[in-house]
């Protein structure tokens, strides 16, 4: 069975995130979303909320499961007995980050990370332009995925 992780805070989780996994599910048996618990980070939502907006977007699909994480990406991956993990790619500063992240990764464990572009149609989409919209109280149901609502 191939497993991915598609690791990240999914504050909140957009369409963007939602296409990505999609798409990942045509490469991958199985995909655990990983909601990372960075105490550091100042989140709009808990963690407990993004696992149930997660879940619900994929209410229909087995095949993905979500679970929220403490500990580094990598460590994640060997506990969710993932040989892969997923990433999307929004901008080319993107890229920079993640390749040095997933030569990391793949030095440190042989988990390898598989980048997808994000859709066109998605790229101007973030967590951080949700947020901030949320902030100002604006509708971003445009921005999330099927049968999800904040």
């Amino acid at each position: 069975m191939k497993r991915a992780i598609f690791p990240g805070s999914f504050d909140p989780f957009t369409i963007g995130h939602y296409s990505i996994v999609q798409r990942g599910l045509t490469i991958f048996d199985e995909i655990v979303v990983g909601i990372g618990n960075n105490q550091a980070k100042k989140t709009l939502f808990s963690a407990e909320k993004r696992l149930e907006i997660i879940r619900e977007a994929f209410i229909d699909e087995a095949r993905v499961k979500v679970q929220i994480y403490n500990s580094l990406t990598i460590d994640f991956a060997r506990e969710a007995k993932a040989g892969f993990i997923l990433r999307g790619l929004r901008t080319v500063a993107d890229f920079e980050y993640e390749r040095t992240i997933g030569d990391t990764n793949r030095i440190l464990s042989g988990v390898e990370t598989v980048i997808l572009f994000t859709e066109a149609a998605y790229a101007h989409i973030s967590s951080t332009v949700a947020r901030e919209l949320i902030s100002y109280g604006k509708d971003i149901s445009a921005f999330l995925p099927p049968n999800v609502k904040i």
